[in-house]
């Protein structure tokens, strides 16, 4: 198998400089920055190309040794919404092909892009440079819009007619568990030779137990409280309205609770979320919860991890997630999950062992489930343990190495003689 010495991976819609929880940034910055560090620590260098949003960012960033990071002057040095960000292709991709060019023939080995826009750029970006495009979706404009939260906008037909060309092109699909794999051959139909699953992982380091009391204490948190948590950028696609909903179901069932109900959002608006920038405030004080509803901004992962070492369980009730983080650091801190059964959330979530999976987002069926963990201490801890079992096994490190076999695998069939690619 060839050696992969150097990887050029393009994030054109969102820097993995920014906060994960706002904006357009969220799992997929986690997962782009944390394998580029493991590859970076196999010897593998990395550059990651991104849009430049900002006048006085600079044109490179070291994220650590062997990772660069490129800021691509594409459009306005401002966020954009993305619909506005197809307009904005040929820029990205011209600052990216003319980084190559200064270098020595044959510079990448790979290129592997992330979300659709940065497909298409791979796609032509492939062409030029004679190496082979690993793609990884993240999301799905189809598995999106047969899943749409009430009220959400359906993902626009130029995003779906985007992703068909791209599972065309690409020499290798990367789908982060097996419901995906399904999703892109039955959906998209990618052949499944191209189709690999690597599932991601999480940073066993920093998510760790540890004690309760003192991570309240640090983020002001009553020490006797049941907290329910969410953390997420805050959208109609993340359904934290289930949340709040069935927290004022639980308080109508049992108002004794109320003394003791903490739930917690940490996050910020995001997508189609910041057309309603007080939903969650007017919701909670329509429903009349508003004193036991506390809103938190995104928060570094050193602070995330007290987050989730202070609740009595995260709760994840996405319409879809294709593969869940929030879950899995939860987990891994000893903090049991009640998510939906949907998408990747059923890889993630282990059904009665290190969480619950509830099916639907009728906020009665979540209040049953929430109340049951508030209800049954002892099944909780057992949950915890379940939890933290579960999340060692999806570590960083390995979804760095499953990678690069995959770019490996790639590179050696794209130079095959044409009878063994066939």
């Amino acid at each position: 198998m060839p050696r992969i010495r150097r990887v050029a991976t393009i994030s054109m819609h969102t820097s993995p400089l920014d906060q994960p929880g706002t904006g357009d940034a969220g799992g997929m910055n986690v997962y782009i920055v944390e394998v580029a560090k493991r590859l970076a620590g196999r010897g593998v260098e990395v550059e990651i190309f991104t849009r430049q949003t900002g006048r006085d960012l600079p044109p490179t960033v070291e994220l650590v040794p062997g990772v660069t990071v490129r800021h691509v002057t594409a459009g306005p040095y401002e966020e954009l919404n993305k619909g506005d960000l197809p307009g904005q292709l040929c820029n990205f991709l011209s600052g990216v092909l003319r980084t190559e060019a200064a270098y020595d023939a044959g510079h990448y080995d790979v290129i592997h892009s992330h979300y659709w826009l940065s497909g298409q750029v791979g796609w032509l970006a492939k062409e030029r440079w004679g190496v082979p495009l690993v793609h990884t979706m993240h999301t799905m404009a189809k598995v999106k819009n047969l899943l749409l939260a009430r009220g959400d906008k359906p993902e626009p037909v130029a995003r779906v007619l985007g992703e068909e060309q791209v599972v065309e092109v690409a020499d290798r699909l990367v789908a982060n568990t097996a419901t995906e794999a399904r999703e892109l051959i039955d959906l998209y139909g990618a052949p499944a030779r191209r189709v690999e699953v690597v599932n991601p992982g999480v940073s066993l380091q920093v998510f760790k137990p540890g004690p309760r009391g003192g991570a309240r204490e640090r983020l002001g948190l009553p020490p006797d409280a049941h907290v329910m948590l969410f953390v997420g950028r805050i959208q109609p696609l993340k359904a934290p309205d289930v949340l709040l909903k069935a927290a004022a179901r639980m308080l109508a069932d049992d108002p004794a609770l109320r003394s003791r109900l903490l739930v917690a959002f940490v996050g910020g608006l995001s997508g189609n979320g910041l057309a309603r920038p007080s939903y969650l405030t007017d919701l909670a004080a329509a429903l009349g919860i508003a004193d036991v509803v506390r809103l938190a901004p995104p928060a570094p992962q050193h602070e995330l991890a007290d987050w989730y070492r202070a609740a009595d369980v995260t709760v994840v009730p996405s319409y879809n997630e294709s593969f869940g983080l929030v879950a899995l650091e939860s987990q891994a801190c000893g903090t049991p999950v009640a998510a939906a059964s949907v998408g990747g959330l059923r890889t993630a979530v282990r059904d009665g062992v290190s969480g619950v999976l509830v099916d639907g987002h009728e906020p009665r069926e979540w209040a049953a489930a929430l109340r049951t963990l508030a209800e049954r201490p002892a099944w909780r801890a057992m949950l915890g343990a379940g939890a933290r079992e579960h999340a060692a096994a999806f570590g960083w490190s390995a979804t760095a190495a499953r990678l690069l076999d995959v770019y490996a695998g790639a590179t050696a069939r794209l130079h095959a003689p044409l009878a063994a690619r066939l």
